[in-house]
């Protein structure tokens, strides 16, 4: 797979929806993740993130503007010792319970499908990454209507076993703007990183649509160590 520009892909689309992003930083040292979120309605821009405990969550900018909880607010990202799960839905909770029950990351997700947001029937995509005695490897997967019946769930996952220097993957839930929305098709892209995580940041935020960009959250993971750092922009706090 030819490996692509993320400025390109971010720019070149208005609304790729929620996006997941895992790769290794250009020098070695780093597990590299990002996750953002975007929307269309008042109801999914009147958000922000926060963090919660070694993760975050979605909590909402103006409490009394937030007419539907259910698909907008959880936690995006939770730690379950040396795993690091990424999700753009509820499923991290079921990742984190399950695999704390000694399931895999695909069992877990055998239990859930897309969103019941018809007629989008949203995927619902999902990451780990795995960081133990100085090796690193992570996995993604998406869970999406047959072609947007939703009589059918289709599931893949993606395993990447000593992911390459400034390499990452790349997968967001929908292909481009429209009504229904159209799900994300293939393998997650390739997709070139460089930098650290304040240049990791400042890419994917001016490179995603101004008007539907609404949160943005960056983790750079020390593979030898497993400290990290971490860097949130919420497009409300900036206003």
């Amino acid at each position: 797979m030819e490996i692509m520009s993320l400025e390109k892909e971010l720019s070149g689309n208005t609304y790729p929806g929620r996006g997941i992003l895992i790769g290794k930083s250009a020098d070695g040292k780093y597990a590299v993740t990002a996750y953002f979120i975007m929307g269309r309605s008042e109801n999914s821009r009147n958000r922000i993130f926060v963090e919660d405990g070694e993760g975050i969550r979605t909590q909402a900018y103006d409490p009394a503007k937030m007419t539907d909880p259910e698909l907008v607010i959880y936690a995006p990202v939770r730690v379950l010792g040396n795993k690091t799960i990424v999700t753009n839905g509820d499923q991290t909770d079921t990742i984190y319970e399950q695999m704390d029950r000694q399931q895999t990351f695909e069992q877990a997700l055998r239990t859930r499908e897309f969103e019941p947001d018809a007629p989008n029937y949203t995927p619902r995509i999902s990451g780990i990454l795995h960081i133990e005695n100085g090796n690193y490897n992570y996995a993604m997967s998406i869970l999406k209507s047959s072609d947007g019946n939703p009589a059918a769930c289709s599931r893949f996952t993606f395993a990447y076993g000593n992911p390459l220097p400034g390499e990452a993957r790349f997968i967001h839930t929908y292909l481009g703007d429209g009504d229904p929305l159209p799900s994300f098709e293939g393998e997650p892209k390739r997709v070139a990183i460089d930098g650290g995580a304040d240049e990791l940041a400042g890419l994917i935020w001016e490179n995603l649509n101004e008007d539907n960009k609404v949160s943005l959250f960056v983790r750079f993971i020390d593979i030898a160590t497993g400290a990290y750092e971490t860097r949130i922009i919420n497009k409300h706090q900036q206003l």
